[in-house]
């Protein structure tokens, strides 16, 4: 049994000797080898000097599409795709038409009613007119012949000539109320004929009223944009949802909103510190959260001369600043997160560094620079400073440096 126990010594011997050697090897080994480091690259070239805050895109100019108003039965049966693209021009909202139908019918056949009675009133009058004109001549005849008869006083007889001048006088009595009547007609029909002219004019702005309220029946985009229908509260608040089909609207409801793509513009969030930094035309560099592989470049287009309440908790107070898209993008939509990049300054060949590689040791700001499979710490100066990347002085270009410190590089 010890012979077997001495046999099996012997052959871990050498495989316990290999182990305490390959300990002694790894604990001697250089710090931070650059096989077990992440690193990158030192860049050359200009250094943007900027000021980030975040934000979302907004639309400069957009419409509101509402019912209109003093209409009845506003009862959706229609409407554009949500998030759908329209020209200016093109439907977006259609309402049940057929009460609206019914009312212009019955507003067309109160008009005819109401022409037809005008027109009759009018031919009476007219009939009137001329039979007035027929009596007034025949009461002017009669009194010429009446004078005639008068002229005679001289060669015949006096009671003849009496009863000549009664008869005149009999005769400008009948043609004074005959002219009196015929002025006495001609107000009234005047009068019967504007009362049933205001008739027909009230009926005609009816049906012009009910044919407006049938075109309205269908509403266009008026401009060109996106379709983003809103929520109908008629309900309730717990209950409210985007506008549908079938859904009964209110006159003067927003219905849907569309914003114009072309005008879009990033709305950030600028803190009082880097406020007296910006200046309006300045650079900016957009990218947003669902689309982290495209920049998109912008100006500063305006900003807020005071700040302004969030709606966050707690709240904050910050300026608003826009920022204006060089080109429009068919991905972009309003309300999208992202992040603003004001260029505030731009230097020239610069020594840049991803600011993970800039450490502190003793107060003194070190990287730690590739060299023959070890790192060596070199003391820089910081020039500028950005969320990614820091500007420096003091390490020559096409070096790398390490992303993490090699006394603390993460077990794997």
């Amino acid at each position: 049994m010890n012979g077997k126990l001495k046999k099996a010594a012997r052959l871990l011997a050498p495989l316990v000797l290999l182990g305490v050697l390959g300990a002694a090897l790894y604990r001697m080994r250089p710090a931070g080898a650059t096989s077990t480091l992440p690193t990158a690259p030192v860049r050359k070239g200009e250094f943007q000097v900027i000021v980030r805050c975040r934000g979302e895109l907004k639309a400069r100019r957009s419409m509101q599409v509402s019912a209109p108003v003093n209409v009845a039965e506003l009862r959706i049966v229609w409407l554009a795709p949500v998030g759908g693209m329209v020209k200016a021009g093109d439907p977006i909202v259609r309402f049940d038409p057929s009460s609206m139908q019914r009312e212009l019918r019955e507003k067309e056949a109160s008009l005819k009613q109401a022409q037809a009675a005008l027109d009759q009133t009018v031919a009476q009058a007219r009939i009137g007119v001329e039979q007035d004109k027929l009596d007034l001549a025949a009461a002017q005849y009669q009194v010429e012949r009446a004078k005639l008869e008068a002229s005679k006083a001289e060669i015949v007889s006096k009671i003849k000539g009496e009863e000549s001048r009664i008869d005149l006088g009999v005769a400008d009595r009948k043609l004074s109320v005959q002219e009196a009547g015929v002025k006495l007609n001609e107000v009234s029909n005047e009068a019967k004929i504007a009362s049933l002219t205001r008739v027909r004019d009230k009926a005609l702005e009816e049906v012009e009223l009910a044919r407006e309220r049938l075109r309205k029946m269908e509403i266009v985009a008026p401009i060109a944009g996106l379709v983003n229908l809103l929520r109908n509260y008629s309900q309730g608040w717990l209950n409210a949802g985007p506008f549908k089909v079938g859904d009964q609207a209110w006159p003067g409801a927003v219905i849907a909103e569309i914003p114009d793509l072309e005008t879009l513009e990033m709305e950030g969030k600028i803190e009082e510190i880097d406020r007296g930094r910006l200046v309006v035309g300045q650079d900016v560099r957009v990218r947003i959260d669902s689309l982290p592989e495209v920049t998109f470049p912008g100006k500063l287009a305006v900003f807020s001369p005071m700040t302004e309440m969030g709606w966050e908790w707690p709240p904050t107070r910050t300026f608003r600043g826009f920022a204006k898209l060089d080109k429009s993008d068919p991905r972009l939509r309003p309300g999208m997160n992202g992040a603003l990049d004001v260029v505030v300054s731009r230097i020239p060949n610069a020594i840049g560094i991803p600011s993970k590689a800039l450490f502190n040791r003793r107060g003194t700001p070190i990287v730690y620079v590739a060299s023959g499979g070890t790192f060596r710490p070199i003391a820089v100066k910081v020039l500028a400073r950005n969320p990614d990347e820091v500007e420096i002085e003091g390490i020559p270009d096409g070096s790398r440096v390490a992303l993490v410190e090699p006394e603390k590089e993460p077990k794997s």
